[in-house]
């Protein structure tokens, strides 16, 4: 068990924060060693758990972004305890309108903020993909209604998986290559 997340989750539960937690971090940990991604797209930092957990997985960057800009100073320094500061940028801002302003490309996305805006964010981030890349979507049980057009469209036009945990289920899709 990493300690050092453990605190974060300790930290999160303390303050109420959700995080994707240890169970379904499993499932984000072994997605990023099998697909061995260069540069993931992450929206929705929240406190870091989900950066610093990837990050310990492969040896690329992490493009993430954060609404909260105080949520994103306590992500910041939790990067710099982590000691994988020079590996993250973190933007801070609303996804939708910094998505567009991004450059380069990603191997994988990971979706754990405003559920309702999951499809925007892919329409939005798609371009930026890879031809061969991943989209890991959370909180795909809990807030299902919520991610209808999103799981519609990637259980339609991506190979796409759900990992349900009883309590909440978390969406792997990936891309068709023509």
């Amino acid at each position: 068990m990493d300690k050092f997340l453990k605190r974060i989750e300790d930290a999160a539960m303390k303050e109420n924060l959700p995080i994707l937690g240890p169970e379904k971090g499993r499932l984000l940990a072994d997605t990023v060693k099998r697909y061995r991604p260069n540069h993931i797209l992450e929206i929705g930092t929240n406190i870091g758990y989900s950066s610093i957990l990837m990050s310990r997985h492969f040896k690329g960057r992490i493009t993430t972004v954060e609404i909260s800009p105080r949520i994103a100073k306590i992500a910041e320094n939790n990067f710099r305890k982590a000691k994988i500061s020079d590996r993250v940028t973190i933007y801070v801002g609303d996804a939708l309108a910094v998505i567009p302003i991004l450059q380069g490309q990603f191997d994988m996305l990971f979706l754990d903020a405003a559920k309702e805006e999951y499809y925007d964010y892919l329409k939005l981030a798609e371009p930026k993909l890879t031809k061969d890349a991943v989209i890991v979507a959370d909180n795909a049980g809990m807030f299902e209604e919520q991610m209808k057009d999103f799981l519609d469209y990637v259980r339609n036009r991506y190979v796409s998986f759900t990992y349900d945990f009883g309590y909440d289920a978390v969406e792997v899709s990936e891309r068709l290559t023509p």
